[in-house]
């Protein structure tokens, strides 16, 4: 991805600034049971999940907020990293080990992981691209392509996603 000679470099906050509102949002969500911290889409704009991986190296339970979008039955995100380099743990771990969990604001789901690749990636990657006009710039902060995270209901398993018992929310 390469910004169009003349468009602006976007300018990121300092990393500990990023890291710091990674802490402040996920201590809200602990603190208020889930209760909080998450929210759906709005219309043309992004929302955010709790995704629950397995560790590539520990193989414990690892969870992250991450903002998505949905595409049908699929949740799209994208493994970004707070715009700095390298990979995002949760997205290593989702390679390694592609189901996993995810918490919504209506309840709790089972999915499966992979990256777009070609006709599925641009398409995506342009709806990105509506949510986050500046999108195309902040990518190439990056020393290596954005991957576009799909999350899809794990075939041959039940939806608990409307099961109150499955979420720990509902305590």
């Amino acid at each position: 991805m390469s910004v169009e000679h003349g468009a602006r470099t976007p300018r990121l906050p300092p990393r500990w600034f990023i890291r710091l509102a990674w802490l402040v949002h996920r201590s809200v969500y602990r603190i208020f049971g889930g209760r909080a911290g998450l929210w759906r889409p709005r219309a043309n704009g992004w929302g955010t999940l709790r995704l629950t991986t397995t560790g590539r190296r520990t193989s414990r339970q690892r969870g992250v907020i991450i903002g998505y979008f949905e595409d049908g039955p699929n949740l799209v995100s994208l493994a970004m990293n707070g715009w700095g380099e390298g990979e995002p743990a949760w997205w290593l771990n989702l390679q390694a080990n592609p189901d996993a969990t995810v918490d919504l604001v209506d309840g709790r789901r089972l999915v499966h992981g992979h990256a777009a690749t070609g006709e599925e990636r641009s398409r995506l990657w342009s709806r990105w691209c509506e949510i986050n006009t500046d999108l195309d710039a902040y990518a190439a902060l990056r020393p290596s392509e954005t991957a576009v995270v799909v999350l899809e209901p794990r075939p041959g398993v039940p939806d608990k996603s409307r099961m109150a018992d499955d979420d720990p929310r509902s305590s």
